[in-house]
């Protein structure tokens, strides 16, 4: 058992959202309760004005080992209809982070896989531990990695989400680097400070420009190029009307 019975932790310190998958005895795999608990701390999160940025990250070894088996043992016995409100639910996570008006950072200690390498690389910002390690092993139960697959080529090429998808092998932190899962990979000696230092960025930022530009960032997915520019062009009039953008410009011109 874990020391605190709560699933999901929340915290929150100097502008900092901390959301922890407490079952560090099942390598924090995803169940109901857990899915449940990251939507609410989410929900909780961007219901704070003195919170900038979101920290996502498990408690002991590993960050999240994907579903655990008494969730396998659920979709293999469920109905159709079950398994849609069940695959509907970890969907629903997945949006939420995407729509989130926060940034949200995924900090990756020990192991990634299945839909916990999904969890991480729905965040905005992955950070990695030296000896980390992301997967999508599905395949070797017979199982797609569907859902994930909409986060996976969105990160990296078509023929390496081919790859990481078919083979369902693992890989290390700086391979996911290299093919654009991860965005910065820290030794596991300094992880704690530099993810505190790197999330504590956003706190000097305007959170009203943080939030355009992420909204705006995704937004464009499925636009043409003309469709992008024109909506980017919205967007730069909106940011220009905001008290933050006057301040940071009058800021600017006083030190020309």
């Amino acid at each position: 058992m874990t020391e605190n019975d709560e699933v999901v932790l929340f915290a929150v310190q100097d502008g900092i959202a901390r959301i922890t998958l407490n079952r560090p005895e099942k390598r924090n795999a995803l169940n109901d309760e857990v899915v449940a608990g990251l939507k609410s701390a989410l929900r909780a999160a961007e219901s704070r004005e003195d919170v900038r940025v979101v920290v996502i990250s498990g408690a002991g070894r590993d960050f999240c080992s994907g579903a655990d088996l008494s969730a396998l043992q659920k979709i293999a016995a469920a109905s159709v209809s079950e398994n849609v409100a069940d695959a509907r639910s970890l969907m629903e996570l997945f949006l939420m982070i995407r729509r989130l008006h926060l940034p949200v950072v995924a900090a990756v200690r020990g192991k990634a896989l299945a839909g916990g390498c999904g969890l991480a690389t729905s965040c905005d910002i992955v950070l990695a531990a030296g000896t980390a390690r992301f997967g999508y092993p599905e395949v070797k139960l017979g199982f797609v990695p569907a859902m994930v697959m909409a986060i996976l080529r969105r990160n990296t090429s078509e023929k390496r989400a081919f790859e990481l998808l078919t083979l369902g092998a693992e890989i290390d932190a700086v391979e996911a680097e290299r093919v654009g899962l991860v965005n910065r990979v820290f030794s596991d000696e300094s992880f704690d400070a530099e993810v505190t230092s790197f999330a504590g960025a956003f706190k000097s930022l305007s959170p009203g420009a943080v939030t355009l530009s992420k909204q705006l960032l995704y937004h464009l997915d499925a636009m043409t190029f003309l469709e992008a520019l024109e909506t980017g062009a919205d967007v730069n009039v909106i940011a220009r009307l905001t008290e933050d953008c006057k301040k940071g410009i009058a800021r600017f011109l006083k030190t020309e």
